[in-house]
């Protein structure tokens, strides 16, 4: 039996251990962890400080048991590699909590060690209140931090991928927040003209942003960190996060003699083994190749580490498998917009000496996220890179919504050795809600050709800045602005000369044919449309301002925006009024309806009048039915928003009269009642259950728990078939006559045995319908008879029914009444409404 040694257990090691097991049953794996947690969700740190993610357990994706359990891994945590033996074949380990030192051998060895924040020697760095964030000690240190002492403003050095999403998360907790970053952008994977957009929008957001500035120094005073940077200025914060980087974990690989890149990554080849064959490595520790270019890099992402895992275990196992490379495709949301990308940018081919025009071509378009026509269109930016023979070389998106999509579009394009002119041909889904006709994707596809072809050419918006400051070039080109009149008169770029597309073809000779014209308009569309009827009319020298003024304005926004609207952080509780802080929190958000307005009920009933409820419910139809519930209850519906793709409720618990002015309608609320109580005459529900199958039944208690949240009083009356509802799905031992026992044998026995009224396909759809349910959160049947009862819904069951269908009060479930028809009829006297179900 062979014996597989694994050194870390999170993204890499974890999946690494749970694929071998899959591949090889008999095989002895060995999982050895540092830290206390394996498998936990690195990227989903940001989001628990910042509350997003309400719940610590959900970011722990398995456990030690959970591994020994489903895996029989034996994991230990706590466990510290402190030297590897190739020589050996094994490895000397310390148990952090004894303190003993032990070997434990291997056939194969997984270095699966990761990367650990970067901290250079910077004079107080190790200061208080100042934080990495990496892991979930990590986290649970700025949690309770921000729980305990409740900081104001926050700092966070370094404006990667971490440092973004810590920086939007703090400032939704309530805090002022900066970011310094030593670079002249946030978000190093896009080039510096689309990090434009996401400063422009984290500056609207009330985000500092202090570019090309290091910090010099940390200091302490007064509780606070007082931060000296390179370019003289000061920040003081309550707190820092550090995001400056990361750096491998390859000191053992080091000192085992295995050989390593100049940047500390461990060498492997395709078939992820180092310099030693029987030690493999995966993940941030380890150098890749990058898919497009075939160059050596460092590529740090939890997607590729789990693929890299994966081929690893298979090796070990014996397939002969080869990591390909990494694309480095990635996607982060920053405040109100998501940016993504792939492959390599434009910043990294001039670097290497490239140059466009020659070796490469760049198109920067703007589409809208779905037909423009359908509500709730947003603006998308695509930046697409590709070289003379369509090779796509990378592609980086910002916008608001399917920016996800559209880069893993291109991606798997990319991966598949696909061109500009696949991403012409991709047939792609189309409904207005999601997309138009011609996909962004498709879009940028249609541009590189007719770039390739020679029907278009582009001129930067940093290429027309150069352009507009060389002084010798002043004469050489005219900028055409082609928008009408009214566009034109809200803004113009300087020097331009005014003619409307639709005006361009009997105005030519406005404009001087030896010069260069770059046309624009709002993002591009039109100004291609000028661009072709000059060029075929003579003019040879014509560049598109790509990206049109929308995007010319974004670069600018500091001289066009003028003095920028900030929204302010939220005040602190502490600060806040007495009724502010009257105001309950409620998520209802994943729960299918009737659940929103059920737990709204519920929490109403334990506030005071006058205190106010704020709910967040995913369920698109909550903020109607919140409406009608609140004024058929007498509690004031104050504000009804949607934000972040929530429905976002403000109740206020009251006790009004809901038809205002009519002194009939009564309120009484008793001591205790969470809403407004009604009178009986003409408020009741009553609900014939005649049918017994599954889909009815349910419809039958969602009506009921909804009526019932709203304060009516409602009566189920259940009548021959829909008696089987309420049977018992244990056999119960009673003494019936023949053909009752014969009919209790056919009939289904409680709910569990309920089927379909249609597309049962024996017992199939049934199936289907409870699993669909689940992964939905929509109550079972089961859960919906528990909440009506508890609500205080009548369940009845009808007695002359009972007699002839054979069933006996023994076998009903607890809680169910045994009643006539009068008894029914009784209470529908006091109802406006009856269903028959």
């Amino acid at each position: 039996m062979s014996k597989t040694v694994i050194i870390g257990g999170v993204a890499g090691g974890a999946t690494a251990a749970a694929r071998l097991r899959r591949r090889d049953e008999g095989m002895e794996i060995v999982v050895l962890e540092k830290g206390g947690y394996i498998s936990f969700a690195n990227c989903g740190l940001p989001y628990y400080i910042g509350d997003v993610i309400r719940s610590r357990e959900a970011l722990l994706l398995q456990t030690p048991e959970g591994m020994k359990s489903k895996f029989n891994i034996d994991v230990r945590v706590k466990n510290e590699v402190t030297a590897i033996r190739p020589e050996e074949n094994k490895v000397t380990v310390k148990n952090l909590l004894t303190g003993e030192t032990y070997e434990e051998s291997y056939d194969h060895l997984i270095i699966a060690t990761g990367s650990s924040p970067l901290k250079p020697g910077i004079p107080g760095i190790n200061g208080e209140h100042i934080f990495t964030l990496w892991n979930i000690a990590d986290t649970d240190r700025i949690k309770a931090f921000v729980q305990e002492n409740h900081p104001r403003s926050a700092a966070v050095i370094g404006g990667g991928f971490i440092g973004v999403e810590m920086a939007e998360n703090l400032h939704a907790a309530g805090l002022a927040v900066s970011i310094i970053e030593m670079q002249n952008q946030v978000m190093a994977p896009m080039d510096y003209e689309m990090a434009q957009l996401l400063h422009e929008n984290m500056e609207l957001n009330g985000v500092r942003l202090l570019l090309e500035d290091g910090v010099k120094s940390f200091g302490q005073e007064n509780g606070q960190v007082k931060i000296l940077l390179s370019g003289g200025r000061k920040v003081n914060a309550d707190m820092v996060i550090l995001s400056i980087g990361v750096r491998p974990n390859s000191a053992l690989a080091a000192d085992a003699g295995l050989a390593l890149n100049e940047r500390g990554g461990i060498v492997v080849n395709g078939h992820l083994q180092t310099s030693v064959p029987n030690i493999y490595a995966v993940g941030d520790v380890i150098e890749v190749t990058q898919f497009t270019t075939g160059n050596k890099t460092m590529i740090p992402l939890a997607g590729p580490a789990n693929k890299q895992a994966r081929i690893c275990a298979d090796n070990i196992v014996g397939d002969k498998k080869v990591y390909e490379g990494t694309l480095g495709a990635s996607v982060a949301k920053c405040f109100d917009l998501t940016a993504a990308a792939v492959g390599i940018n434009e910043k990294t081919l001039l670097a290497s000496g490239k140059k466009k025009g020659r070796d490469y071509d760049t198109i920067l378009i703007q589409q809208k996220s779905h037909a423009g026509y359908y509500p709730g269109a947003v603006p998308m930016t695509l930046k697409l890179i590709f070289d003379g023979a369509a090779k796509i070389l990378g592609a980086q998106i910002i916008g608001q919504d399917g920016v996800d999509k559209r880069v893993d579009t291109i991606a798997s394009v990319m991966r598949l050795h696909g061109t500009t002119d696949a991403l012409a041909e991709l047939e792609l889904a189309y409904a207005p809600p999601y997309s138009s006709a011609k996909d962004p994707v498709n879009m940028a596809g249609f541009v590189a050709e007719n770039v390739r072809n020679g029907l278009v050419s582009f001129i930067g918006v940093r290429e027309l800045e150069k352009l507009q400051a060389d002084e010798a070039a002043k004469d050489t080109y005219q900028i055409l602005d082609i928008t009408e009149n009214v566009e034109h008169m809200v803004f113009a770029l300087p020097g331009s000369v005014h003619i409307p597309l639709g005006e361009l073809r009997d105005r030519l000779d406005e404009l001087d044919r030896s010069k260069l014209i770059i046309p624009y308009c709002a993002i591009g569309v039109r100004s291609y449309n000028a661009a072709r009827i000059l060029q075929q009319s003579g003019f040879l020298k014509v560049r598109v301002l790509e990206g049109g003024s929308a995007f010319y304005k974004s670069y600018h926004y500091k001289e066009y925006a003028g003095s920028l609207p900030q929204k302010e952080p939220q005040m602190k509780e502490e600060s806040l009024s007495k009724k502010e802080r009257s105001i309950k929190l409620l998520d209802c958000c994943g729960m299918q309806c009737p659940g929103p307005i059920m737990k709204v009920n519920e929490a109403l009933k334990e506030m005071e009048e006058g205190e106010q409820l704020c709910v967040t419910a995913t369920d698109m139809g909550f903020a109607r039915d919140v409406q009608a519930w609140c004024s058929r209850t007498g509690n004031r519906l104050v504000n009804v928003e949607r934000e972040n793709r929530e429905n976002k409720v403000t109740i206020e618990k009251g006790c009004k009269n809901p038809a205002e002015g009519n002194a009939a309608s009564g309120c009484a609320c008793p001591s205790g009642s969470g809403t407004t109580q009604y009178p009986a005459e003409n408020q009741g529900k009553t609900i014939i259950v005649f049918d017994g199958e599954l889909d009815k039944v349910l419809a039958a208690f969602i009506i009921a728990n909804g009526a019932a949240a709203m304060g009516r009083p409602v009566t189920m009356f259940f009548t021959f078939w829909g008696l089987n509802a309420l049977r018992k799905p244990e056999k119960v031992k009673v003494k019936k006559p023949f053909l009752d026992r014969m009919f209790g044998m056919m009939m289904p026995r409680g709910t569990g045995k309920l089927k379909l009224s249609n597309m049962n396909m024996c017992g199939m759809g049934t199936r289907l319908m409870k699993k669909v349910m689940k992964d939905k959160n929509v109550s079972s049947l089961e859960e919906l008879m528990r909440q009506a009862m508890a609500q205080g819904v009548r369940l009845v069951a009808c007695t002359m029914s009972m007699d002839v269908m054979g069933i006996t009060k023994e076998e009903l479930i607890d809680g169910v009444e045994l009643a006539g028809v009068a008894s029914y009829l009784g209470d529908a006297e006091v109802s406006n409404v009856n269903l028959f179900v």
